[in-house]
């Protein structure tokens, strides 16, 4: 029987929702915007049963967890204190297009706490949203404060970010499925949360833990040009293209997606 634990844990100002699977060196799970964590099911268990402990959760606003106050915070100090919470010195940090960004960031602000990194269809601070994106984004956000958070999330997930994700009924409903239980309050409300400076993109070089960029070959531009620049600004980094998928190539190609990350995973920890 795998073990499994989940709950809440009061840390950094914050509730986070969490859970744990399974026994050994730890990886955490970062979802991407608008989702939760349960945009890694098709991963938890396979990476349990081959002697990982596995930690996903809820970002501040997303899923179960808190949404963000008044008070300035840093994503990546959610998660420092999420780990110490779980009594986790160092865990593999995997994240997937805003858990990329705050998976980097974290990879910069607590080396000794990150045994690896892979980046997915990854983010990246400083290294800007084409125009015809942020107006997308832009966009979404007007939707929610002037029509309401269910044409908000109508106009999300039809959006250029979740194309090839739509071709794929499975994965489509998954999709629709946690975008509709996401409460909108990114989309109308400031969010306090502190970039850091400098940005990520001038800091790559600082990171330390073996990298592995991860994109769908299907993705847009902006998410190849991303794991470009962790390829070639990262020293310790590798990159992979997953055939056939989109932005969400952990969900679109699950099985090519654990392989990727089970082999770049034996090497760390053979």
């Amino acid at each position: 029987m795998t073990q499994k634990r989940a709950g809440f844990a009061d840390v950094n100002g914050t509730r986070l929702s969490y859970e744990v699977i399974g026994a050994g060196p730890a990886v955490a799970l970062l979802h991407g915007f608008a989702l939760d964590g349960r945009m890694w099911d098709d991963q938890v268990e396979a990476l349990a049963r081959q002697g990982y402990r596995v930690v996903r959760y809820d970002a501040r606003g997303f899923g179960r967890s808190a949404p963000p106050t008044a008070e300035p915070y840093a994503p990546a100090d959610d998660l420092k204190a999420l780990l110490t919470h779980l009594g986790i010195a160092y865990a593999c940090i995997v994240g997937l297009s805003m858990g990329g960004r705050v998976a980097v960031e974290f990879a910069i602000a607590y080396p000794d706490a990150t045994d690896a990194l892979i980046a997915v269809d990854s983010g990246l601070s400083g290294c800007p949203n084409p125009p015809a994106l942020r107006a997308f984004y832009g966009s979404v956000s007007s939707r929610a404060r002037e029509e309401g958070l269910e044409r908000a999330r109508e106009a999300w997930l039809a959006g250029p970010l979740f194309g090839p994700a739509r071709e794929r009924p499975d994965v489509a409903s998954r999709l629709t499925r946690i975008a509709s239980d996401y409460s909108g309050w990114h989309w109308t409300h400031a969010d306090p949360s502190r970039a850091p400076s400098p940005p990520a993109v001038q800091r790559l070089g600082e990171i330390q833990a073996p990298t592995l960029a991860v994109v769908g070959a299907l993705d847009i531009p902006y998410f190849h040009t991303v794991a470009d620049a962790l390829f070639e600004g990262v020293p310790d980094a590798c990159k992979a293209v997953v055939p056939g998928a989109g932005h969400l190539c952990n969900m679109e190609a699950p099985a090519a997606f654990n392989k990727l990350v089970l082999d770049f995973l034996s090497e760390i920890f053979p």
